[in-house]
């Protein structure tokens, strides 16, 4: 009989309520090899909730040690250990720590597979009312007031569904920057503490959502946005520059050049900046 294979499982955990949790997920918690987790406290937490007992080893594997824990995971994995990776909650690699190991196992033929299970993203797009049958997910947008500005500039022309994550103490901030990049009218919905307790999913216009922010959003945070209606002619950023785009070409600039340099200052597209703009004229 040949050495066992080893493996990396990657193990959905629960995103609030602890009987979310799948019979795989416990099978596996009480028979892996190795247990890394991105904060052991709350992995024991988990386990205690659960009634489950980790035989295996247990490390610590997150956003600080994952560049110098990986190789280590890597060799123990190539020696035949199965290895579970578990996040604070949801999937790992989904905006948390787990890609640099995955992509390290591909790269070094080693077998790996998934415990699938909760997902905020999934869950907030099913409860969103939004249309679900293209999406796109975005993870956390840039902290900065200007990097976040050009993101959503670009993402202004998007006809998918987009989801975000977001702290709530900035969720005031990203929704204003939303309805003033995409427009106020633009349908929305602010997913708050799934499968908690106070549960609450707030739906309506971006402009509406950030006025009802302003009071303070607590807790675990996902933001749903409609994509853009092809129909639904020029953006919100658009709309903002096209005077100066007609002005300045009023004045005897070429509008390709026009566009491309407030292109290059707003993060919209040079291509859709021209077409608004002649069809504004």
């Amino acid at each position: 009989m040949g050495a066992p294979e080893g493996t990396l499982v990657l193990a959905a955990t629960p995103i609030g309520d602890s009987r979310d949790a799948s019979p795989r997920l416990l099978d596996e918690l009480a028979g892996a090899g190795v247990v890394a987790a991105e904060d052991t406290r709350r992995l024991r937490r988990l386990t205690d909730r659960l009634g489950v007992s980790v035989t295996g080893e247990v490390v610590s594997y997150h956003e600080h040690n994952e560049a110098s824990r990986t190789p280590e995971l890597v060799e123990r994995i190539a020696a035949g250990d199965r290895v579970l990776l578990v996040t604070d909650a949801g999937m790992p690699s989904v905006s948390d720590p787990g890609y640099r190991l995955v992509s390290a196992c591909v790269e070094a033929d080693l077998r790996v597979t998934c415990v699938p299970g909760p997902s905020a993203v999934l869950m907030s797009l099913a409860v969103s009312g939004l249309p679900v049958d293209r999406f796109c997910f975005e993870g956390f947008l840039p902290r900065k007031a200007g990097e976040r500005g050009r993101v959503l500039a670009e993402l202004a022309q998007e006809p998918r569904t987009m989801v975000f994550f977001e702290a709530p103490h900035r969720v005031a901030q990203t929704l204003a920057a939303m309805a003033q990049a995409f427009g106020p009218d633009r349908p929305g919905a602010v997913c708050r503490e799934l499968t908690k307790t106070y549960e609450e999913v707030r739906r309506g216009g971006l402009g509406e959502l950030a006025d009802w922010a302003q009071d303070g959003v607590k807790g675990e945070i996902t933001i749903v946005v409609q994509g853009r209606d092809a129909s639904a002619g020029p953006t919100h950023g658009e709309v903002d520059v096209i005077p100066e785009i007609l002005a300045r070409t009023a004045a005897g600039e070429r509008l390709k050049d026009v566009c491309r340099q407030i292109a290059g200052r707003t993060g919209l597209s040079a291509r859709d900046l021209y077409e608004a703009a002649v069809a504004a004229r």
